[in-house]
C-alpha cells in the first residue's frame, strides 16, 4: 500500500512539473523602428518552452519582407529549484518598400505572436537617423551604353562601427559579364561629422544584350559588435548583431550595334573611347638586309575595352618576304576611371633577296563612344628596301663552286684534247686497236662519273641548309634580343648544321666549339656570355648580344677552320 502510494505522488509531481514547462505564450520584438529602406531590422520571436526548430512558419513574413539569414537557439535555466526553458528565433528582414509595413502575427503550434508595424523610410529622409553605421555607395561610369562597352561599377563600404566579419555580394546584371579589377582598396573618411573604414572594389562590366536594364549594386552581410544588455559586476559584455546593408539599384541603357558600322568577318564591334595603332622598328628601316630578321613591333591600345575584346593582329607580306609573329603579349590597367588594354606583338620578317618590299596597311575599325562615329585606325602602307648582305661572300671558293669545277674539268678536258690531237699510230693488229679504243672509252666515262661526283658533293643538301638557315636565324634574333640563356643554347645546333656542310664533324660542348671554329672573336664572346650567366653576380650585370652576332657571322661567312691532313679549308657556300 505504502509503495501504491509513493507512486502517485512521483506520477503527481511528474504532472505538475510537465504543466508548469508547457509552452504558454510566443512573444516577438525587433529592433529598431523606424528603418531605413537598405538596412535590414532584426526581428526576435521567443517561445517560452524547448519547441521543434521548425515549429515556427516565417513564409508569412516574405510579402513584405526578404529573409536574409535566420538563427535558432534554444537556453535552460534553474533558479531555486525551478526550471525555465526558452526557444529563440533571430530572422534578419530587408524591407522589400518603402512605407508603413506590417510583420504579421506568427504562430507556434497554436500560440500567436503579436504583429508589429514597421515604418521604412528613405535614408537621409525627415525622421532618419542622423548618420548610418554602414552603408554603402555604389557609381557607374556611364549610364548610357552601346553592347559590349565596358562600364565600370565602383563599389564603396562605409562601415563606421566595430565589425566582427562581413562580406560583400557580387553584383547582378543579367545578360552581361562582370569581373573584379584589381585587388579592395582600404581608406579612412569622414563623412558628415562621423569616422568610417572605406572598402572600394571595382568591376568591369560588359552588357552582352540590348535595352534599359536595372543593376542590383552588391549587399553586405555581417556581424557587428554592439553592447550588451546583459552586466555583471563592473563588467559589461559585448555581443554581435547581424547586419545586412542593400545597394541601391542603377538604371542602365544599352543601345544595340549602329547600323552605320560595317559589322563582318573583317570587321568585329569595337565600342571604344580610344583605339590606337603604333609599330616600332628593330633595327631602323634604313639598315635592313637580306638573311637578317627584321623586328616589327605593332602595339593596339584601347580604352573601355577588356583583353579579351582586342582584335587579333594581322600582318600580310609580299613574296620573299617571310613573316615569323610571336606570341601576343596582352596588359591591361586602371587609370582615371578609365581601364586601358593593350596588345602588343613582334613580328620577325625575313627577306630572301635584296630589293624594294610593300607592306600593305593595317586597319582596325572600332566605334568611338565619344562622337558616336566610325572610325579605322589605321597603319598605313609602307616600303621597305632590303640591301644586299656586306658580310655573305660573294666569290666562293675553289673547292665548292660551279666555276671552280668547270676550271678544274676544263683543265682535264685540255689535256684530254692535247692528247687526242696526237695521232695514234697503230702499228699492230687490228684487235690492239679495239683495245685502246675500249680503254679511252673507260677513261673517258671515269672522268664523267668524277665531273658528277665534284658537283654533287658541292652542294649541301636542302633539308641541311635550310636546319642551318633557321639555327643562324633564331641564334641572331636571340643576339639581336639580348637573350643569353637562348644565345647559348642556340649555338651548338647551328654549327653542327654548319659542319654537315663541310666533313660531319660532331660538336658536343663549348670547349669543342672553341676548339674546332679556331676563330678568337668567336672564343671571346663565347666566355663573355659564360662569365654572365655563371660567372659572379654583380647589379648592373647585364649581356649585349652585340659581339657575339659579329662573331657567328664571321663564323657563318669564312666557315668553320678545321685541320686536316690534306691542309684545305672548308668553306659552307
Amino acid at each position: 500500500m505504502v509503495k501504491i502510494i509513493v507512486k502517485l505522488l512521483t506520477l503527481l509531481t511528474f504532472v505538475v512539473s510537465s504543466s508548469a514547462l508547457a509552452l504558454s505564450s510566443v512573444s516577438a520584438s525587433i529592433d529598431a523602428n523606424p528603418v531605413m529602406s537598405n538596412e535590414s531590422i532584426v526581428l526576435t520571436v521567443v517561445a517560452n518552452d524547448s519547441v521543434e526548430r521548425d515549429a515556427l512558419d516565417t513564409s508569412p513574413l516574405l510579402t513584405d519582407f526578404m529573409i536574409a539569414r535566420s538563427e535558432v537557439s534554444s537556453q535552460t535555466s534553474i533558479v531555486n529549484f525551478n526550471t525555465s526553458k526558452t526557444t529563440r528565433w533571430q530572422i534578419v528582414l530587408i524591407p522589400r518598400k518603402k512605407g508603413n509595413l506590417t510583420i504579421p502575427s506568427l504562430s507556434i503550434n497554436g500560440y500567436q505572436s503579436q504583429a508589429i508595424n514597421v515604418e521604412v523610410i528613405e535614408p537621409g529622409s525627415k525622421g532618419s537617423p542622423v548618420q548610418q553605421d554602414i552603408f554603402i555607395s555604389a557609381e557607374l561610369s556611364s549610364h548610357d551604353v552601346y553592347v559590349q562597352q565596358l562600364i565600370t561599377l565602383t563599389v564603396k563600404l562605409h562601415v563606421g562601427v566595430q565589425l566582427q566579419r562581413g562580406s560583400l555580394t557580387e553584383p547582378s546584371l543579367p545578360g552581361a559579364t562582370i569581373e573584379q579589377i584589381d585587388k579592395d582598396q582600404e581608406s579612412n573618411g569622414i563623412v558628415n561629422g562621423k569616422r568610417y573604414r572605406i572598402i572600394e572594389r571595382t568591376y568591369a562590366i560588359t552588357p552582352e544584350k540590348s535595352g534599359d536594364l536595372t543593376l542590383d549594386t552588391p549587399m553586405f552581410s555581417g556581424d557587428i559588435m554592439v553592447q550588451s544588455q546583459r552586466r555583471s559586476g563592473f563588467l559589461s559584455f559585448g555581443e554581435t548583431k547581424p547586419v545586412n546593408v542593400l545597394g541601391e539599384q542603377l538604371a542602365l541603357k544599352v543601345r544595340p550595334i549602329p547600323d552605320r558600322f560595317p559589322v563582318d568577318a573583317n570587321n568585329s564591334w569595337l565600342p571604344s573611347e580610344l583605339l590606337t595603332l603604333h609599330q616600332e622598328w628593330q633595327p631602323q628601316p634604313s639598315e635592313f638586309f637580306v638573311g637578317e630578321p627584321i623586328t616589327r613591333t605593332i602595339t593596339l591600345t584601347a580604352a573601355g575595352l577588356g583583353k579579351a575584346q582586342l582584335p587579333q593582329l594581322v600582318m600580310n607580306a609580299p613574296a620573299g618576304l617571310k613573316i615569323y609573329p610571336d606570341q601576343a603579349e596582352l596588359h591591361s590597367s586602371f587609370t582615371k576611371e578609365r581601364l586601358i588594354s593593350q596588345k602588343r606583338q613582334n613580328f620577325a620578317l625575313v627577306a630572301s633577296r635584296a630589293g624594294d618590299y610593300e607592306l600593305p596597311k593595317m586597319t582596325i575599325a572600332w566605334w568611338n563612344t565619344v562622337t558616336n562615329q566610325y572610325q579605322q585606325a589605321i597603319l598605313p602602307a609602307q616600303t621597305i628596301k632590303v640591301k644586299a648582305n656586306p658580310n655573305a661572300e660573294q666569290v666562293a671558293t675553289a673547292t665548292n663552286t660551279p666555276a671552280a669545277i668547270e676550271n678544274s674539268t676544263g683543265r682535264i678536258s685540255e689535256s684530254n684534247s692535247a692528247l687526242a690531237a696526237k695521232p695514234i699510230i697503230i702499228e699492230k693488229s687490228s684487235n690492239l686497236q679495239w683495245l685502246f679504243l675500249i680503254l679511252w672509252l673507260l677513261t673517258a666515262f671515269a672522268w664523267m662519273s668524277h665531273v658528277w661526283y665534284l658537283k654533287r658533293a658541292s652542294k649541301p643538301s636542302k633539308q641541311t641548309v635550310k636546319s642551318a638557315n633557321n639555327h643562324y636565324l633564331e641564334l641572331m634574333a636571340a643576339c639581336k634580343k639580348n637573350q643569353a640563356e637562348q644565345a647559348l643554347k642556340l649555338i651548338l645546333p647551328w654549327l653542327n648544321t654548319l659542319s654537315q656542310q663541310q666533313d660531319n664533324i660532331e660538336i658536343t660542348t663549348l670547349s669543342d666549339a672553341m676548339t674546332q671554329v679556331n676563330n678568337q672573336l668567336f672564343t671571346c664572346a663565347i666566355e663573355e656570355i659564360q662569365q654572365h650567366l655563371y660567372g659572379k653576380k654583380t647589379s648592373n650585370d647585364s649581356w649585349l648580344g652585340e659581339n657575339l652576332l659579329k662573331a657567328i657571322q664571321q663564323v657563318n661567312n669564312s666557315g668553320i677552320q678545321c685541320e686536316h691532313n690534306t691542309g684545305f679549308t672548308l668553306n659552307p657556300n
